[in-house]
């Protein structure tokens, strides 16, 4: 299956945005826009480990100063490698990094298919 992006906190204000991607090579798509402050490419973290990192765009602007915490399959919702950016809250810079994310290979995950996932993975 592809790898499927979408915020997951929804377009409201809240303190804390998050964007959640799913599928084999996920740690790569989302390791093009973000990199661990400790070196370490994300696609070789700890397993389900909060990691700070920074968000940069495609000229290596800083988007964001961020966690996310990339957990492996088959311990997921969708029983597939998933990768959870927690970044600061606001959305334009969620859709910015939605953004980028489908720029470096996820598509937009379609309304429940997140959970659809989930079920034809037996979960």
């Amino acid at each position: 299956m592809d790898i499927i992006a979408a915020i997951s906190t929804g377009n409201q204000v809240s303190a804390i945005g998050i964007l959640r991607l799913t599928g084999d090579g996920c740690a790569d798509v989302a390791g093009a826009v973000f990199t661990l402050n400790n070196g370490t490419p994300l696609w070789e973290a700890p397993n389900r480990k909060l990691m700070l990192g920074t968000l940069r765009d495609t000229q290596g602007r800083v988007i964001d100063q961020c966690m996310a915490v990339y957990t492996r399959a088959p311990h997921t919702y969708t029983g597939e490698d998933t990768v959870e950016i927690q970044c600061h809250g606001g959305i334009q810079s969620l859709k910015k990094i939605l953004e980028l994310s489908y720029q470096a290979g996820a598509r937009p995950a379609e309304p429940g298919e997140f959970t659809k996932r989930a079920f034809l993975n037996g979960r």
